[in-house]
């Protein structure tokens, strides 16, 4: 039986990955920008901000930046580090709230033998996971199913992360 997954999203992205100019950061000019829908930037804080991955691996794919550029943990801040992790925990209730995931991948990528797609500014990801999800087809198959549009994932996200950080979610 051969299954077909239908992702037009990624086309853009898998056509032009190695043509990415890496003079131009992805993570500072999503930041720079005014326009947070079209960046899928969800929030901003005093020293980081979180956005939806835009190639996610589960709906609700999230990441939370420092706002200084810099490639590796040992460079931030106990207070920047401290305002990512607490962004992840909102982060992580929101997700909770949409989507009602049975568990979480969170972590760091430094540098490129570790897995870090975009090593030049570090991201915290925070992974939504359900059980029997496509778990291994990322890995053997290099493919993701998202059932859900990013824009309306960035809509339901941006919404649910400010009813966390309100205080009307539990």
């Amino acid at each position: 039986m051969v299954s077909i997954l239908y992702a037009p999203w990624r086309l853009e992205y898998v056509s032009s990955a190695d043509d990415r100019d890496r003079s131009k950061c992805v993570f500072c000019t999503a930041f720079a920008s005014q326009d947070d829908a079209a960046t899928l930037t969800l929030c901003r804080d005093r020293y980081s901000f979180s956005l939806l991955n835009l190639y996610p691996y589960t709906t609700g794919h999230a990441m939370v930046a420092p706002i200084r550029h810099c490639s590796d943990l040992a460079e931030l801040e106990v207070e920047v580090l401290t305002e990512i992790m607490a962004t992840a925990k909102d982060l992580i209730a929101a997700m909770r709230l949409l989507y009602r995931p049975h568990g979480f991948n969170v972590g760091f990528n430094v540098g490129e033998a570790a897995g870090a797609g975009i090593e030049e500014h570090l991201h915290l990801h925070i992974v939504p996971r359900w059980h029997a999800d496509n778990n291994l087809m990322t890995v053997i198959g290099g493919t993701r199913v998202i059932p859900e549009d990013i824009g309306r994932t960035y809509e339901r996200m941006h919404g649910a992360l400010q009813t966390v950080r309100c205080g009307e979610a539990g």
